[in-house]
C-alpha cells in the first residue's frame, strides 16, 4: 500500500506520529490514519507536497495522504506557483517572451502585473474558463541576487549570465539544493556575447584581446596606443553585480586586480550602449543583444586573423567572448506546468522566440563548405610548407561531401573538461539522436588543436578530443538506436586555426571539436 513516497529521509521509520508545534501549519495523514507528518508547507506541484519538518525538507506523494491545516492547497483549483530570480538581461525580455510563447502554444492567456520596481507577476489562465492555472513571479535584478534568492529559498529558478561559483555551489549543497553543476540542475537557455563597442565616429575599427585586457587593467589608457587620437580612454561597463560584468572581470582581470579608477558603471545594457555612443573617447563591453547604434569592434590577432561577433560565430563559439545564458534549478520537484515550460524552452518554437528577442538561439544549423572561405583563407595564410598545404588538401577532400553543423565543442582553459556551452551541446545533441533527427546520416566529429608544440602530438590530442566528445554523446543518448546512423572521428590538428596561437585566448579558441554531417 502506497502512503508516502519519494524523498522521505531514512530517519523516518515505517510508522511514526509527530505532534504539530506552533510553527508548523499542515499535517499530512495517510488514508488509514497510521502515518502522520506535520510541518511547514513549502510547496505543492499538483502531485507532491514539499514540507519542512523536524526531519528536514521532505517530498511526499499527495495521492497517499490527506492534508489538514491552513497551509493546505486546493486540490480542485490548483494553481502552479513558480518564482524566478536573477539576471535582468534574461528577465526583462527573454523569459517573458518565452513564457508568452509557451502560453500561446498551450491554449492559455497571460496577464502581467507590476509588483515592485524589480518584480512582476505573470498569471497564466485557461482561455476557455478564464481560471488561473499558473503564477510566475519574476524578480529581475542580477545574477548574484538570483543565487542569493535560491539559497534563501525565495526562488525556484535562477537566471544567470555566468556559471555558478564554487562558494555558491558549496552553500547550495549545504542547503539541500543538490549539486547545481549536475547536468539536470542547469541548462543553457540561449547565447549572448561580450562585444567591445565605441562611438560611431571613433576611427578605431578593431582591437586585440590583449589590448582589451590592457584597457581593463589600466595598462592602456590612451587611444593613440590603439591607432586612434591622442585622447584618454573612458571605460564603460555594467554595474559590478551584473553577470555580464562579472564574466568580463573573470576572463580578463588577473587575480586580485582592480579595474581602472574612474570606470563608468551602468545599470542596464541599453544605458551602457547609449553612453558609449555619446562619448567620443569611450569604449564599452556590451551585450551582443543590445549594442544600439554603437560601432562594434572586430577582434583581431597579431597574425592577421579577425573575428566578428555574428549570430553564427557566437553559436559555434568561434567568437571567443561567447556568454551562455543559464537557468539553474534546485534538486526538487517543480510543478508540472513549470516542467512543461522548461521543456518548451528547448523546442523549435522557443528557438524562434529567442531569435526574435535579439539573442542567439541553439537550433542546429548547416554551414556548407563554400560559406567558410574566410576560415580557409586564414588556414592557407598560416600553412607551413608542403606538409601544411597537403593537410589543407586532405581537409577539403574529406569534408567537401559534408556540411559543418553550428554545434561545436570546446574545453575549459587548461582542462580536458568541456566548457559550459559544450556540456549543454552534448545533452542537446544526444537528445536529437534519440529522437531520430540524424537517422540515415553520417556524423563526423573532427578534432583540431592549437599550434603549440610538434604537429604529430597535436594531431593525436585532437583525435582523442574528438573521440571523447563522440563517446560523451553516446553515453548521454541512452535511448538512441545507433544502428540508424554512423558516427565517425577524424582530426586535422593545427591545420585550421580560428585565432592566433600567440595568446592563451587564441590557443583556447583553436582547441575544438567540430561536427560535420552528410
Amino acid at each position: 500500500m502506497r502512503y508516502v513516497r519519494a524523498a522521505i529521509s531514512a530517519a523516518l521509520f515505517l510508522f511514526f506520529t509527530v505532534n504539530a508545534v506552533a510553527a508548523q501549519d499542515v499535517t499530512l495523514r495517510s488514508r488509514d490514519g497510521a502515518i502522520e507528518l506535520s510541518g511547514t508547507m513549502l510547496g505543492f506541484d499538483g502531485e507532491f507536497y514539499r514540507l519542512r519538518t523536524q526531519y528536514g525538507e521532505l517530498t511526499v506523494d499527495g495521492s497517499g495522504v490527506l492534508c489538514e491545516g491552513p497551509g493546505c492547497p486546493s486540490l480542485t483549483d490548483f494553481v502552479a506557483e513558480l518564482s524566478v530570480s536573477g539576471s535582468a538581461t534574461l528577465g526583462a525580455v527573454l523569459m517573458p517572451a518565452l513564457l508568452e510563447g509557451f502560453a500561446r502554444n498551450n491554449g492559455m492567456m497571460t496577464e502581467r502585473e507590476k509588483l515592485e520596481d524589480t518584480q512582476f507577476l505573470y498569471t497564466l489562465k485557461n482561455v476557455d474558463t478564464g481560471k488561473p492555472v499558473g503564477r510566475f513571479t519574476f524578480r529581475v535584478t542580477n545574477t548574484d541576487e538570483g543565487f542569493a534568492d535560491l539559497l534563501g529559498d525565495d526562488a525556484d529558478i535562477v537566471m544567470a549570465l555566468r556559471e555558478i561559483r564554487d562558494e555558491e555551489l558549496a552553500r547550495a549543497r549545504e542547503a539541500g539544493l543538490g549539486d547545481l553543476e549536475e547536468p539536470n540542475r542547469s541548462r543553457v537557455l540561449a547565447l549572448d556575447a561580450m562585444v567591445p563597442i565605441v562611438a560611431p565616429e571613433n576611427p578605431v575599427g578593431s582591437i586585440s584581446l590583449a589590448d582589451l585586457s590592457g584597457i581593463l587593467t589600466g595598462r592602456i589608457d590612451n587611444w593613440s596606443t590603439l591607432g586612434g587620437p591622442d585622447a584618454p580612454i573612458a571605460l564603460h561597463l555594467r554595474d559590478a553585480l551584473s553577470g555580464l560584468s562579472q564574466s568580463i572581470e573573470d576572463r580578463f582581470l588577473p587575480a586580485n586586480a582592480d579595474l581602472p579608477e574612474g570606470t563608468l558603471r551602468h545599470g542596464t545594457n541599453s544605458t551602457l550602449a547609449e553612453a558609449v555612443v555619446r562619448d567620443p573617447f569611450g569604449i564599452g563591453i556590451a551585450s551582443f543583444s543590445e549594442t544600439g547604434s554603437a560601432k562594434t569592434l572586430t577582434l583581431k590577432g597579431g597574425c592577421g586573423f579577425e573575428l566578428r561577433a555574428t549570430r553564427r560565430t557566437i553559436k559555434t563559439e568561434d567568437y571567443p567572448l561567447t556568454a551562455p545564458m543559464f537557468l539553474y534549478l534546485p534538486a526538487r520537484r517543480l510543478p508540472a506546468l513549470a516542467r512543461d515550460f522548461l521543456a518548451y524552452t528547448r523546442s523549435d518554437a522557443a528557438q524562434i522566440v529567442i531569435r526574435r528577442a535579439g539573442f542567439v538561439d541553439q537550433a542546429t544549423e548547416d554551414i556548407p563548405l563554400d560559406l567558410q572561405g574566410e576560415r580557409f583563407a586564414n588556414a592557407i595564410n598560416v600553412a607551413e610548407g608542403e606538409e601544411g598545404l597537403a593537410t589543407l588538401k586532405r581537409i577539403v577532400n574529406t569534408l567537401s561531401p559534408y556540411a559543418r553543423l553550428s554545434t561545436s565543442f570546446r574545453f575549459e582553459p587548461g582542462s580536458s573538461r568541456l566548457d559550459a556551452q559544450s556540456r549543454s551541446n552534448v545533452r542537446r545533441f544526444a537528445r536529437d539522436i534519440e529522437e531520430g533527427v540524424y537517422d540515415a546520416h553520417d556524423i563526423l566529429f573532427v578534432g583540431f588543436s592549437d599550434g603549440d608544440g610538434p604537429a604529430g602530438p597535436n594531431l593525436n590530442i585532437a583525435r582523442k578530443r574528438a573521440e571523447a566528445v563522440r563517446d560523451a554523446i553516446k553515453d548521454a543518448a541512452e535511448a538512441a538506436d545507433f544502428d540508424m546512423l554512423t558516427m565517425g572521428v577524424d582530426a586535422f590538428g593545427e591545420a585550421m586555426p580560428m585565432a592566433c596561437d600567440n595568446t592563451d585566448w587564441g590557443r583556447q579558441a583553436n582547441r575544438r571539436v567540430e561536427v560535420w554531417l552528410r
